[in-house]
């Protein structure tokens, strides 16, 4: 072989940035990074134009953010590297989803259109838009009614953020746009679409997000059902060539080549989904093993050789991660989202000060005082559904919950009944892979929480009562994606023609492990039979309590609106 190093390019896609990493073949050593933030963000209340309104529960984005990020990111982490970029082999791409956008037959974003821009379908439909519960509601009821096959493949369950449900807001409530749609993509698979010149999606994503699988396809026949016109329409919107994770989707075009200061027919993977690029990336390619992906919000993966139609969770798909395995996804919608919020919301200023004077900053100032308290000493628990409850109940209309207020209760009891209340969480969907089968042997975290927060991987052990590993790198997703470039390249271009031992070659090693502490395990445990007590009165018996105090504060919202002016 020759002396020569080589390199992939691993890009992650985040809600609010782009990192791109050159990562060695031989030994997953990151030689350059590179994050770009997204000049727009997430659009929430109005249009770039700047005046045009969206509806509440929107998470737009702009798709120039995301070329930004190569055209950008790159070139700097190549002259970081210090590399010839001839020495690149390969190049994979990992996004949050479902992130949807409609193009044009050429693959051009409808909203970079002058005539689209100030319509709101047009947009990128981030993941975390929450404004499909009308059509999710229907797609629901219906595909219940009928007992759909498929529905089981998706832990009986229809969340607002995935695919279709995005689709179908869009031919319902956006009725010209969705007739000048030639594709709804997500935007990892338009990326990787766009640098080949070549239609290609993955199955990784359909099968999460978009109702497909292997063996049935797509439910034409529902979809029928849904809408006479969305079942006429439809597929020919979904179209391209379907290719599993780990192949070549295709090879570097000139144009982009000359963008990028690549070489021209570089291979490009076929793009996944970012929580399960980083199972590679972590290095967690084995059944029996569960990853934590921690950060806004957290996803639990799993692998296993058997189908398991488990109940609540995302989803299963085959090969969507290694071949040969079964992928599976739950998670929680707010984690670290639901942490920011309390800090931001409310902390007092005196605490800020404090910090200040301390010389530390809020977030490990709370930790420090919380970190002093014994489990149960501050008196409380707490319900982590402030962004909603993604697994194992799949309602996006659940709301948060403390219990056990005083008037003497302390900012840092909050801050840790908060932590807690994500760990309790976790072990919800941990006992319920292991009542359907999957044994859990070995927990291992990554993302933006665990290497930067001890009170919480210690208190997830001690719930969990298991050893939590952390894994070295928070970079996982973008380690995972360029492992699917040297995967993608080969080893006849300097990859890898095995999933198997790229991932061993390349992942990144585990930096810490917290181990349970038998003193907390025992009161955890105790607390969560009154974790699990709540979460079924206000999640399953008494479901409809938080839904109604929603309704109350639309309804002022609606007299307001009615009030003249």
């Amino acid at each position: 072989m020759s002396n020569t190093s080589f390199y992939t390019i691993g890009i992650d896609y985040g809600s609010e940035s782009g990192r791109v990493l050159i990562v060695d073949v031989r030994t997953g050593t990151i030689k350059g990074s590179h994050v770009t933030p997204y000049a727009h963000g997430v659009i929430i209340d109005t249009l770039p134009d700047g005046s045009t309104e969206i509806p509440k529960g929107s998470a737009l984005q702009h798709p120039s953010d995301y070329l930004e990020v190569m055209e950008v990111g790159i070139p700097l982490a190549l002259k970081m590297a210090g590399i010839d970029p001839s020495q690149i082999v390969g190049l994979g791409i990992d996004f949050t989803s479902s992130t949807v956008l409609p193009v044009d037959e050429n693959l051009h974003p409808l909203c970079l259109k002058k005539e689209y821009e100030h319509s709101y379908h047009a947009w990128v439909k981030l993941w975390k838009h929450h404004h499909t519960k009308k059509q999710t509601d229907k797609i629901f009821q219906l595909a219940t009614q009928r007992k759909e096959n498929w529905m089981r493949k998706l832990g009986y369950n229809i969340s607002e953020e995935w695919m279709i449900p995005k689709i179908f807001e869009v031919f319902e409530d956006g009725t010209d746009i969705y007739n000048k749609t030639a594709y709804f993509l997500e935007a990892s698979d338009w990326l990787v679409s766009l640098l080949t010149n070549s239609l290609t999606r993955n199955n990784c994503s359909l099968g999460f997000k978009a109702f497909w699988n292997e063996k049935q396809g797509f439910p034409t026949e529902f979809f029928n059902l849904l809408h006479p016109n969305f079942g006429e329409t439809i597929l020919s919107k979904l179209g391209g060539e379907i290719k599993n994770v780990g192949t070549c989707a295709g090879f570097l075009t000139q144009e982009w080549a000359e963008k990028l200061s690549l070489p021209v027919g570089l291979p490009i993977a076929t793009g996944i989904i970012d929580a399960h690029s980083a199972v590679l990336g972590t290095g967690v390619y084995q059944a029996e093993k569960m990853l934590m992906v921690m950060g806004t919000s957290t996803c639990h993966m799993m692998l296993n050789k058997e189908e398991k139609e488990v109940s609540g969770i995302s989803g299963v798909v085959k090969d969507a991660i290694m071949p040969g395995l079964y992928a599976y996804e739950a998670g929680q919608s707010a984690v670290g989202d639901l942490f920011g919020m309390y800090v931001k919301k409310h902390v007092p200023h005196a605490y800020y000060l404090e910090a200040e004077a301390n010389n530390l900053s809020i977030f490990d100032f709370l930790e420090k005082k919380a970190a002093e308290l014994f489990p149960g000493e501050n008196g409380l628990i707490a319900l982590d559904w402030h962004n909603g409850n993604r697994s194992v109940l799949s309602d996006a209309d659940l709301s948060g919950l403390l219990v056990g207020l005083s008037l003497y209760t302390k900012p840092e009891e909050i801050f840790r009944a908060y932590l807690e209340s994500t760990a309790f969480g976790a072990k919800i969907i941990a006992e319920t892979y292991k009542e359907w089968g999957m044994n859990i042997n070995e927990v291992v975290a990554c993302g933006g929480l665990p290497q930067r927060n001890p009170l919480l991987m210690q208190i997830y052990a001690d719930v969990l009562n298991m050893p939590i590993r952390i894994s070295k790198s928070d970079y996982a997703p973008a380690i995972g994606a360029a492992i699917l470039g040297a995967v993608a390249a080969g080893s006849q271009k300097g990859g890898y023609d095995n999933m198997e031992l790229a991932v061993q070659a390349m992942s990144q090693p585990i930096e810490k492990t917290y181990y349970p502490v038998k003193e907390h395990v025992g009161v955890y445990d105790n607390m969560f039979q009154y974790y699990k007590q709540l979460h079924n009165y206000f999640g399953v018996r008494q479901v409809g309590m938080m839904k109604a105090l929603k309704q109350f504060k639309e309804q002022k919202k609606l007299t307001k609106n009615l009030l003249p002016s």
